[in-house]
């Protein structure tokens, strides 16, 4: 059984928070699958609705006048007896049903039952939904599997996970046998990726040629949805799609307009890449014009680069025989688009992405750095090495000597063991997996009323 991180969360916000709740995320990162699960766990009664499989269930939200209604309606649809205090009701893909906005805070008034709806991150269609006003819903989004999951679905014990975070905490050498293993668990997981059906795929065969159809068929879903859900620009949004591997797999990584069309603008082109980041199935990074706070504002909008939100499913549309290449270290592929989608995808599903984009920083004078983050309040460069020439960065050690960006330290995740020279700390890749953004700490501030009170 593969266990995720939000799962707790889910499970004490349906069992004792008055509000509904909306898991979203991109198409087959397990919400269904999770909701379904919790869901037996905690209530005796569960009801559930997808209003993509059940077209007709949008009827049950159309002209009505009260909860009552909507209830009374659901019971007759679902033909089952909704029990008041024992029943969950799940209402399953409600960017299918608009009418949900409305009905989803008379129900919650009402009170009689728990409501959780999950909801695929397909362009525009949830965005009524999320003006559901304070007091009614809270929402958290599903992402594919993250390293630390991963390596609890694999196998690899709590204790061994323990030594490793103490040690990037610590900045200390792993264990020399450990350190070897988790650089084979590494290999796998850019075969695999996060994909729960995928995952699975793997625990249940072993078979890598039975993940990589397994992926194949999610990019066939992926691309379906694409012609579903705006199929006035199905075409440039598919062909940008598409064009992510070759693009990660170029010198510079970034994303050039020319290679859609020599004419490409990128006004014309944006409403695209906005899709795909709105549906959950890339990561944008955007170019800074300096590495300094805050990042948003020294994003440039038309300069970035394109991940894919599973590592998995970019080495599956690579295709051939790169499986086999990955897990035997082969040195004359280009692993740098790979390694740094793994880092890109475990530095948005933890907390890193401002206003749901990441950064780098390029410059002609300076070179490049693969990644900038904002971390307990400092920036800090992020460099990706997947070969063993990993000391040799010559834009990071530019950056680290301008004082003008102040920079305190950075880090390097590659192939070596933890070390650190003077301010870079360098880590082994699998460590990416313990650099968390912090949850921001409460501010209590007492306003003092000395002298502007009633007398």
């Amino acid at each position: 059984m593969i266990k995720r991180k939000i799962s707790p969360f889910v499970h004490d916000f349906i069992t004792h928070d008055k509000r509904a709740l909306l898991v979203t995320g991109a198409r087959q990162v397990g919400k269904t699958f999770l909701i379904r699960k919790i869901g037996k766990e905690c209530f005796e009664y569960v009801v559930e609705v997808n209003f993509l499989e059940q077209p007709d269930a949008v009827g049950i939200f159309q002209e009505t006048q009260s909860a009552r209604d909507i209830l009374l309606r659901l019971s007759a649809f679902v033909n089952k007896p909704l029990v008041p205090g024992k029943t969950l009701i799940f209402f399953d893909e409600v960017q299918e049903c608009k009418e949900i906005v409305t009905a989803i805070k008379f129900l919650v008034d009402e009170g009689s039952y728990k409501y959780v709806m999950s909801g695929s991150l397909l362009g525009v269609e949830l965005k009524d939904l999320r003006s559901v006003p304070v007091g009614y819903m809270d929402e958290i989004e599903m992402y594919p599997l993250d390293l630390v999951e991963f390596f609890a679905a694999i196998g690899i014990g709590d204790d061994v996970v323990t030594h490793l975070r103490e040690a990037y905490e610590q900045q200390r050498p792993v264990d020399t046998f450990i350190h070897q293993r988790m650089l084979e668990a590494i290999r796998l997981y850019l075969i695999m990726g996060g994909m729960p059906a995928a995952v699975q795929k793997y625990l249940d065969t072993n078979n890598l040629r039975k993940v990589y159809e397994e992926q194949r068929g999610i990019i066939r879903t992926y691309k379906r949805d694409i012609t579903r859900y705006d199929p006035e620009r199905k075409l440039q949004i598919e062909e940008i799609y598409d064009l992510i591997p070759s693009e990660l797999n170029a010198k510079n990584k970034r994303f050039i307009l020319k290679e859609l069309n020599e004419k490409a603008r990128f006004n014309r082109y944006e409403d695209s890449f906005v899709w795909l980041k709105d549906a959950g199935v890339a990561i944008p990074t955007y170019n800074l014009e300096e590495p300094k706070l805050p990042l948003l504002l020294n994003k440039q909008r038309n300069l970035f680069k394109l991940f894919l939100n599973d590592v998995g499913l970019l080495a599956a549309m690579y295709g051939g025989n790169i499986q086999a290449r990955l897990l035997s270290k082969d040195s004359n592929i280009n692993f740098g688009g790979i390694y740094e989608n793994l880092v890109a995808q475990e530095l948005y599903a933890h907390g890193f992405a401002v206003e749901h984009a990441l950064y780098y920083f390029n410059s002609k004078k300076q070179g490049e750095l693969d990644f900038v983050v904002e971390h307990d309040n400092n920036v800090v460069p992020i460099e990706v090495k997947s070969g063993k020439d990993y000391a040799r960065h010559n834009a990071l050690s530019n950056i680290m000597g301008n004082e003008e960006y102040q920079i305190a330290s950075a880090a390097v995740f590659c192939q070596d063991n933890v070390h650190t020279q003077g301010r870079i700390t360098y880590y082994p890749i699998y460590m990416i997996a313990f650099m968390e953004q912090a949850q921001p700490a409460d501010t209590i501030y007492h306003f003092n009323l000395a002298g502007l009170g009633d007398k």
